[in-house]
């Protein structure tokens, strides 16, 4: 029997599972590389949004070992009874039609090509499953490799290579079916977790909170004084970061406000919105991370979990560009998430680490200290 809505996780549960389908690597976005559509000029090369670094990831989890230590499965696609719970009739109908014709663009730099939504579906349903897993007290923790990500697509479309919400259809589902009431949402993709933001901007019972360079991507959202609406208001938390930003900065903002609002907040469960495009060899971000930075931040929001909400903890994989990378800063989240002894070595983790401008900068601290005492305020 597992546990309840607001149990611990089932004695004798896996520390982690790992949720995953071939199928997600399928989605083909087109030949665009890092833009949002061909162009005359522009000599066609896989784009930045690819399988690689995503299945270089389960490839390293199963070189290393850890994939055995792990609970590994393969969950069905989201039903369009659950993808309606956040997006549209109108925009499923689109997408839809797209895949049995020849693709298109899901509305703002999210191309898709035939087959694309049989993946979209599938990394939904990854998600989908990893939550009720861990909401339910299946399982303790979980990590979900979604393919496409998901944080930028928004009720009525597509956007940022995202074609469906997937933490969103998640969230919605778990709490429509009574798993979890309150949640909190981390997003620490470099780029702005605006999909997020808009399907919970009015709803008391949902805390988002964003973590990303300013004026990246989405260029509309993302700025400090947006904190959600009507019974919402106060809900939604961005951090703007300013591009450079390295290991210090990212510290700072974690302990100085970001754990402390989400421990405010008292969720029943965390899901991170668990991008690797802040790291240093990002073709898409200019942050400085390495991949000991991301087990760091893993490792914070875990130990908060298990302090406030049984250790309920949700890991959905979005960004990251580096097929190199990407998949050290992955391995090294999953094996916190899993508290595993088996370490993949980064050979430049220690390199990156000392490189200038890695330490909290005067004016990084100033912007941080900012938003912590006017969010405080706010607050109070």
């Amino acid at each position: 029997m597992t546990a309840g809505r607001t149990g611990a996780p089932a004695a004798g549960a896996p520390a982690a599972g790992f949720f995953w389908h071939e199928r997600c690597f399928w989605h083909d976005p087109g030949a665009i590389g890092v833009f949002s559509a061909p162009g005359a000029f522009l000599q066609p090369q896989p784009a930045s949004e690819s399988p690689e670094s995503k299945r270089r990831l389960k490839n390293l989890l199963e070189v290393s070992g850890l994939i055995d230590e792990l609970e590994v499965r393969k969950p069905p696609p989201a039903s369009r009874r659950d993808l309606e719970r956040f997006h549209t009739v109108r925009y499923l109908d689109a997408l839809e039609a797209g895949d049995r014709a020849r693709g298109g663009d899901g509305g703002d730099c999210a191309p898709y090509t035939p087959g694309s939504l049989a993946a979209a579906r599938h990394s939904a349903g990854l998600a989908i499953a990893a939550l009720e897993a861990v909401a339910t007290g299946e399982l303790a923790n979980a990590y979900a490799l979604c393919r496409p990500p998901g944080h930028h697509a928004e009720a009525d479309r597509g956007r940022g290579f995202c074609l469906l919400g997937n933490i969103p259809v998640a969230v919605m589902r778990a709490r429509a079916l009574g798993q979890v009431g309150r949640v909190a949402i981390l997003d620490w993709d470099v780029h702005h977790g605006n999909g997020q933001q808009a399907a919970f901007y009015d709803d008391p019972e949902v805390f988002t909170v964003s973590l990303h360079q300013a004026g990246n991507y989405p260029l509309d959202t993302g700025a400090f004084g947006e904190q959600g609406e009507g019974a919402g208001e106060g809900t939604n938390l961005n951090l703007p970061l300013p591009p450079g930003c390295g290991i210090g900065a990212y510290d700072y903002a974690m302990t100085e406000l970001v754990l402390p609002a989400i421990e405010a907040f008292a969720p029943e469960l965390i899901v991170v919105a668990c991008g690797y495009d802040a790291c240093a060899k990002d073709p898409l971000g200019k942050m400085l991370l390495n991949s000991g930075a991301f087990a760091a931040m893993t490792r914070q929001v875990k130990a908060l979990a298990e302090r406030i909400c049984h250790g309920r903890l949700v890991l959905v994989h979005e960004g990251g560009y580096s097929e190199g990378y990407a998949p050290l800063c992955g391995h090294a989240a999953i094996q916190v998430l899993a508290e595993s002894r088996i370490e993949v070595p980064d050979p430049q983790n220690d390199e990156i680490a000392a490189w200038a401008y890695q330490d909290l900068q005067p004016h990084q601290r100033l912007l941080i200290d900012g938003w912590r005492d006017g969010y405080t305020r706010t607050r109070a």
